[in-house]
C-alpha cells in the first residue's frame, strides 16, 4: 500500500510533480537536502504505454480518455470573453502534461525578455537572456534535446546535446517553396532522443507522439521524479493540496488530502510552488487568512492576473502529389525568421510545418464501416496528399484575463473550481491575419488546394498557462522576485509558466524547466 503520510523534517516541500516540480526536487535531492513532492494526481504505469497508444489512435469520439481523469475532482469555470478548454490538454499525475505533450523545446529570444524597452509593448523581466543562458544550457541536458543551428535564433553557447532529427518528406515539399519565398527552415529542438541518451532509448518511430510515447524516447516530467526518488527524495502522489499554512511571512505547511478522505499536513523548511499556471493561483487564493485576506503571496492583488496563452494560426490544404503526413508524429522544420520582426502593432510569431496535417490512415479504418477493397479505395483517396502550416502568435498580458476563484461551483471537496476568465487583445488578432498572408504564400507556392484556414475568428489556445503569478523587480508590480521567490513570503518560491511576465511564441517547457533550475539555485543559497 502507498504511504502518503507526512514526511518528518523535511527541508523542502514542493507542491506538483511536473518537469518544474521535479527538476527542482531531483537538483535539491541530489544536494543532500530532505525533499518531499506533492502531487494531485496519479502516477501512470509505464508498462501500460503501448495500452496509451493503442486508445490513442481510437477515433476521438470512440475511446476513452488516455490519461485518467475525475470531471467533479478537475471541474472549473470559463467566463472571459473567449472559450477556454480547460482540461482538453492538461494532466495531473507524476509527470504532470509532459505526459501527453508535443516534446518542441525551443528557446525565449532575447527581446522577449525585454518586450516594453525592445518593443514598446508589455512589461519587462526581472532578468535577460544573458541571465537564463546558462540554465537553458543545463535544462537542456537534463531533458535531453535534439536539435541544430536556428537561423534568427538567440545565441547558444554549445550544440544541442543530441543532433537534429532530418526534415521528413512533407518538409522537404516545404523547402522547394521556403526557398523560392526566401524564408529560411530549421530543424525544431525536440526533448526526444535521437540517439540513446540519459538511459532512454532513441525514437524508435511510434508516431503517436501525442500523447503517448511507447518507447520514452520523449522526455517526460517522470525521469527526474524517479530519479528525485533515487536520491532520497519521497514523491507522494494522489495528494491534493488544499491549503499553505502561514504566518505573515512564511509558510508553515502544506495540508493534503488522500483518497481515503484524510487530512494532512506537510511541514519543511521551505516551499516551491510548481503545479501551473491554473492550480498555483488557485491554491494560494484558497490559503488567503487574515494576514492575506485576498489571497496568499498577493499584497500586490496581481495573484491569478495575466493570465496568457498562445495562439494558433494555420492553414492547410491538398496537393496533386504524395505528402506522407502522417509518418511522422512530430514536428521537425519550424521557422522563426518573422520573430523578430515584432513590434507595438504585431507580435512575435513561429511557423510550424506540419507532418501529420490530414486524417490518420488508422482513424479512418477505425471509422467506418466499410472492409477490403471498399474500405483501401476510401483510404486512398482521403489520405496522403495533404500539408499544412501553423504558427504560434504572442498574447500580450491584459490583467482583465485572469485565473480566479468561481463564485457558486465548488470540487468534491467543496473548494471553489478555477474560473479561467481568458481574453485576447487586438495585437495577437492582427498578427494572426498576416501569419495567414504568410502561410497562404507559402502553399500557394507549394502549389496546394487551399481548403481551410484557422484565423482571428477561428483561433484558440496552444494550451501553454502562463503569467498567473509574474515576475517582477518591484513588489507591487508582480508575485515573486527575479529568484522565483514570492515577494511576501520569505521561504516560498515559484516554478512554473506562471512566472512568466509575456509568454513570447515560443513553446514555454524549456524556459520553465531553465527557471526551475534557477529556483533550486536560489533555494540553496537561501537554507
Amino acid at each position: 500500500m502507498t504511504d502518503r503520510t507526512p514526511v518528518s523534517d523535511a527541508d523542502i516541500c514542493i507542491v506538483g510533480a511536473g518537469p518544474a516540480g521535479s527538476l527542482v526536487a531531483d537538483r535539491l535531492a541530489g544536494a543532500g537536502y530532505r525533499v518531499v513532492v506533492l502531487d494531485a494526481g496519479p502516477r501512470f504505469d509505464s508498462a501500460e504505454r503501448l495500452e496509451r497508444q493503442e486508445r490513442a489512435i481510437r477515433p476521438y469520439y470512440d475511446r476513452p480518455d488516455v490519461w485518467d481523469g475525475d470531471p467533479e475532482r478537475d471541474a472549473y469555470s470559463a467566463t472571459g470573453e473567449w472559450s477556454y478548454p480547460l482540461n482538453h490538454a492538461r494532466v495531473k499525475g507524476v509527470g504532470g502534461s509532459t505526459l501527453h505533450w508535443q516534446g518542441m523545446v525551443m528557446r525565449l529570444h532575447e527581446a522577449d525578455f525585454n518586450s516594453g524597452s525592445e518593443r514598446g509593448v508589455g512589461p519587462d523581466w526581472p532578468i535577460d537572456y544573458a541571465d537564463l543562458r546558462p540554465y537553458y544550457a543545463d535544462a537542456e541536458a537534463e531533458l535531453g534535446v535534439s536539435g541544430a543551428d536556428i537561423p534568427f535564433g538567440p545565441p547558444r553557447e554549445d550544440p544541442h546535446p543530441m543532433g537534429a532529427f532530418p526534415p521528413s518528406y512533407s518538409d522537404s515539399l516545404f523547402a522547394e517553396a521556403c526557398d523560392e519565398l526566401g524564408i529560411a527552415m530549421h530543424p525544431v529542438p525536440n526533448a526526444r532522443n535521437s540517439e540513446s541518451y540519459g538511459g532512454r532509448s532513441e525514437c524508435v518511430g511510434y508516431g503517436t507522439c501525442q500523447p503517448v510515447c511507447p518507447s520514452g524516447a520523449k522526455y517526460d516530467g517522470t525521469v527526474h521524479a524517479e530519479s528525485a526518488e533515487a536520491k532520497g527524495a519521497a514523491v507522494i502522489d494522489r495528494a491534493r493540496v488544499t491549503e499553505l499554512e502561514h504566518g505573515p511571512d512564511r509558510i508553515e505547511a502544506a495540508v493534503y488530502v488522500t483518497p481515503d478522505g484524510t487530512e494532512h499536513r506537510q511541514e519543511a523548511d521551505a516551499f516551491v510552488l510548481a503545479a501551473g499556471g491554473v492550480e498555483i493561483p488557485r491554491l494560494l487564493l484558497l490559503s488567503e487568512s487574515e494576514h492575506y485576506p485576498d489571497g496568499l503571496a498577493n499584497s500586490s492583488g496581481l495573484v491569478g492576473r495575466y493570465f496568457m496563452d498562445h495562439l494558433f494560426a494555420g492553414a492547410g490544404g491538398r496537393l496533386d502529389e504524395p505528402t506522407r503526413q502522417n509518418h511522422v508524429g512530430f514536428l521537425t522544420s519550424e521557422s522563426h525568421q518573422f520573430y523578430d520582426d515584432a513590434d507595438e502593432e504585431h507580435a512575435p510569431f513561429k511557423l510550424e510545418f506540419f507532418n501529420y496535417a490530414g486524417p490518420s490512415p488508422v482513424e479512418m479504418a477505425l471509422s467506418g464501416d466499410d472492409w477490403g477493397d471498399e474500405q483501401l479505395e476510401r483510404l486512398r483517396n482521403g489520405y496522403g496528399d495533404h500539408v499544412a502550416v501553423g504558427a504560434l502568435v504572442e498574447q500580450l498580458p491584459r490583467e482583465d484575463s485572469y485565473v480566479g476563484l468561481d463564485p457558486e461551483r465548488t470540487d468534491d471537496l467543496g473548494n471553489p473550481v478555477p474560473d479561467v476568465h481568458w481574453n485576447v487583445g487586438d495585437r495577437a488578432l492582427r498578427t494572426i491575419e498576416r501569419v495567414n498572408d504568410i502561410q497562404h504564400e507559402i502553399l500557394e507556392a507549394l502549389g496546394a488546394d487551399i481548403q481551410w484556414t484557422a484565423g482571428p475568428e477561428s483561433t484558440g489556445p496552444a494550451y501553454h498557462h502562463m503569467g498567473t503569478t509574474r515576475m517582477s523587480a518591484d513588489p507591487s508590480e508582480g508575485v515573486v522576485d527575479a529568484n522565483l521567490r514570492t515577494h511576501d513570503l520569505e521561504n516560498c518560491w515559484i516554478a512554473s509558466s506562471s512566472v512568466f511576465p509575456t509568454g513570447g511564441a515560443m513553446n514555454p517547457t524549456l524556459t520553465i524547466a531553465a527557471l526551475a533550475l534557477k529556483a533550486a539555485d536560489s533555494i540553496r543559497t537561501r537554507l
